[in-house]
């Protein structure tokens, strides 16, 4: 089903070092909002939705949001590129060095683990398409949050592409349930 492209969807090249947004960061990256959550969660999605519409558009949203998981896991790899330990513990990165040295793992800015109850599901499709406008909300408030706390343009460029991605996937979900719903209602009355 997928083809990588060894190229990142939108380009990241951070210059300056600054763990702080690292480790800020790292809400997109395993957090209950996150890119990796919402990978997880519209790929499972996709399976309940009640036509190939629907199962295209999850997929197609799930599948861009692994490469939002990629663009966060560079930003924070250049971030913290040629930190020292002291730095890290200074960041409050010390688990994330013990742990995992300069390795990512999928923890949110808390140090809290990733973990599969962030895939919401429940096999009804409103319910989850709701869910889904949510998410895309909450993650497009964390990434004006990540705006707000840096001026640095290598970090605010592709900060504010995955922030408009958010709006249009809100978007795209709304239209699709709004489809359902006329479709269902339709189809109830013939």
């Amino acid at each position: 089903m997928w083809k990588y492209i060894k190229k990142l969807e939108f380009p990241v090249n951070v210059q300056k070092k600054d763990l702080k947004m690292a480790k800020a960061l790292l809400a997109q990256y395993g957090g209950p909002d996150g890119e990796w959550a919402a990978a997880m969660r519209y790929l499972n999605q996709r399976f309940n939705m009640p036509d190939e519409r629907g199962k295209a558009l999850l997929s197609d949203i799930g599948t861009e949001e692994m490469a939002h998981v990629e663009m966060i896991a560079a930003m924070v790899e250049q971030l913290m590129q040629g930190a020292t330990p002291k730095e890290l513990e200074e960041a409050g990165l010390t688990a994330q060095y013990i742990e995992h040295d300069h390795a990512l793992f999928p923890l949110d800015a808390a140090g809290v683990p990733y973990t599969s109850a962030y895939i919401e599901t429940t096999g009804d499709w409103d319910a989850d398409l709701v869910s889904d406008m949510a998410a895309e909300k909450r993650a497009k408030v964390t990434y004006e949050n990540l705006m707000r706390m840096t001026d640095d343009p290598d970090l605010l460029s592709p900060l504010g592409f995955l922030r408009q991605r958010e709006v249009v996937h809100y978007q795209r979900f709304k239209e699709l349930r709004e489809y359902y719903k006329n479709k269902f209602k339709k189809e109830d009355q013939g």
